[in-house]
């Protein structure tokens, strides 16, 4: 039925529509920024290019892998990791000593932020894993495979 494929889509746009065009295009207007805060974990421009460049295909071909099909069991798993490796990288709240302190802190605002990166990285896994055991050893076998959500569609099945 077509509009299950549309609400397949939307789901789909809705978890990769922060990487793909927002994150994306931000690195890409703003990267002098997106630099400035590599730099400021990896200390080596040349590599710090190198990894925001590596970001920001992952953001676009792990979201279009998502949203086409094509492959999305592996780019999301790529994302997914992707999700959980910035969250430990960049939302250190461990490391500021004002988590439990009254009013504003900066630590909790960087454990909601690191939440929520695990959290996405839960919801896009379910696109590389499925629900159950049967589904993980098919995406072992096959990792490069899809999980064809829009099948009815290109086999011309009647709505």
């Amino acid at each position: 039925m077509v509009t299950s494929h549309v609400l397949t889509f939307l789901l789909r746009l809705l978890l990769v529509c922060l990487f793909f065009p927002f994150s994306a295009l931000d690195k890409t207007l703003n990267f002098e920024g997106a630099l400035g805060q590599a730099l400021g974990l990896l200390k080596n421009k040349p590599l710090a290019i190198v990894m925001l460049m590596a970001g920001l295909m992952v953001e676009v071909f792990g979201s279009l892998g998502i949203l086409t099909g094509i492959a999305d069991r592996l780019a999301a798993l790529v994302l997914a990791v992707y999700c959980i490796a910035t969250a430990v990288l960049f939302k250190e709240f461990w490391t500021l000593h004002d988590f439990w302190a009254k009013g504003p802190s900066k630590s909790r605002d960087l454990w909601w932020d690191f939440l929520k990166n695990l959290s996405l990285a839960g919801g896009i896994l379910l696109i590389t894993f499925g629900n159950g055991p049967v589904d993980i050893k098919d995406f072992l076998a096959n990792p490069l495979g899809s999980t064809h959500p829009y099948a009815n569609i290109s086999q011309g099945s009647p709505p």
